[in-house]
């Protein structure tokens, strides 16, 4: 008789792609979606050990909120058995999709929101039903190659902008048009491929989960719809690996928020036809994970466990004079229409930010998960964290496998490191996804850390 406890899993994919004229965000502006240069998917995984169960879901999004999922996972848990707390849906953070999130100028697609949140539940439900007992294998390999710190520390006499005009930030993040003025990157990156794999006893595979901690590409226009570098590894992937109809190949965005493919010291080495820099990217991830498997190590008797916190940080809020000047600002020009990113309308952006943000609880809750599948254990945070960050979580588990997923179970923005919110940068300018004061950064790992090792 086959062991209860033996690990189970089960698959699902859902096409979600947003119909032409959806709102697509990501920019600091609004886009309509005009054309779909490749579909869009919720990917899930649902996992069962004795009665403990968990759902890992891929979403091709830029962002979720907690809003948005609360009522999601409400329905899914009614459905399935599987609490609140283990499930962890995340977006792949594409800048290419539809609208969940309002973010700067953009607006949330509510008529998407409705339709997604049904395919979530779907996608779910649909991968519970189809549980059959597996194995799992933990890889990885450094890809350093396409690893870009995108801030940069420029020459000594060059002024920085920054949209609250102190002229005191230290680092440029994306120095367009300030190519000649850069010194050097300022700043780690995390060059690690990592990935968990499943299959069934049989041998037929049924996931792979991988994790790297690069921003999108975006190399194709703002108004098309697009699965960015995380579709072209996934389908090279299941290619590759001659995988059946049920197989699922789901990319995670790691701790990028430092991170991206644009180098400003090096900006020819990728071709310049569009999509040609995304697909690129993805079939080589995909062939490194193939390169690996003969070394993989199966566990056909893993264990599941998972956990969840939740604890509140400060807000980093404007004060009265800047409110006021951020009020001036406002009422002194119109950003409706505007589509072209010059210092003024940056500015007005950002003051209407700290209007939005003064608005908001002095307190921001922060919610946390792991899950620990077998040898390997997987961490969530909902927002952005420097690879630093993510290197330091690694650290604390050296020798078993662990990566981080970040935009997990909502979006609370960037959490820079203490000395990287000092440096200024575009990272760390203060809004509605730059909140955290600046001790949030050693709060969350500290919290992360220890939740992870009690699992």
């Amino acid at each position: 008789m086959m062991n209860e406890k033996m690990l189970s899993a089960g698959t699902a994919t859902t096409e979600i792609t947003p119909p032409v004229g959806s709102i697509i965000n990501g920019d600091f502006f609004s886009h309509r979606a005009q054309s779909v240069g490749d579909p869009l998917y919720a990917k899930a995984i649902v996992l069962q050990s004795g009665a403990i169960r968990f759902a890992l879901v891929m979403v091709d999004t830029c962002s979720l909120t907690y809003e948005f999922l609360g009522p999601v996972k409400q329905q899914i848990e009614a459905i399935t058995g599987i609490p609140q707390q283990h499930q962890l849906i995340a977006a792949t953070h594409i800048h290419s999709g539809g609208s969940v999130n309002g973010i700067f100028l953009s607006e949330v697609d509510t008529a998407y929101c409705a339709l997604l949140g049904k395919a979530l539940v779907q996608v779910v439900a649909k991968a519970f039903e189809c549980l059959t007992p597996c194995m799992v294998a933990y890889g990885s390999v450094p890809v350093p190659e396409h690893m870009v710190c995108r801030r940069y520390h420029m020459k000594k006499d060059f002024t920085p902008f920054d949209p609250f005009g102190k002229g005191t930030d230290r680092v440029v993040t994306n120095p367009f048009g300030y190519e000649d003025q850069i010194l050097e990157q300022a700043g780690e990156t995390d060059p690690e491929l990592a990935f968990m794999a499943l299959r069934s006893l049989e041998g037929t595979w049924l996931a792979v989960l991988a994790n790297y901690s690069l921003h999108y590409v975006g190399d194709f226009s703002k108004t098309v719809v697009s699965a960015d570098y995380f579709g072209h590894f996934a389908r090279s992937l299941k290619e590759r690996l001659g995988a059946g109809a049920d197989f699922v190949a789901l990319m995670s965005n790691g701790t990028s928020g430092n991170i991206n493919i644009w180098d400003f010291l090096n900006p020819h080495r990728y071709p310049g036809e569009p999509f040609e820099k995304s697909r690129l990217i993805g079939r080589e991830l995909a062939a490194h994970i193939v390169d690996c498997l003969p070394q993989l190590q199966w566990d056909a008797a893993a264990t599941l466990s998972a956990g969840a916190a939740v604890f509140e940080l400060p807000v980093r809020k404007p004060g009265h004079a800047a409110l006021m000047r951020a009020q001036q600002q406002v009422e002194g020009g119109v950003l409706e229409g505007r589509r072209s990113l010059d210092r003024e309308t940056v500015q007005r952006i950002y003051a209407r930010e700290q209007l939005l943000l003064a608005a908001e609880p002095d307190h921001c809750p922060v919610y946390i998960q792991g899950v620990r599948i077998g040898a390997g254990r997987i961490g969530a945070f909902p927002g952005e964290l420097f690879a630093e960050t993510g290197l330091w979580l690694k650290e604390r588990f050296r020798g078993t496998p662990y990566f981080t997923i970040c935009l997990a179970n909502g979006n609370i923005g960037y959490a820079p490191p203490p000395h990287e919110l000092e440096a200024g940068g575009y990272e760390t300018w203060r809004c509605r996804t730059s909140k955290q004061e600046a001790g949030a950064e050693p709060e969350i790992k500290s919290r992360m850390e220890q939740l992870l090792k009690g699992l």
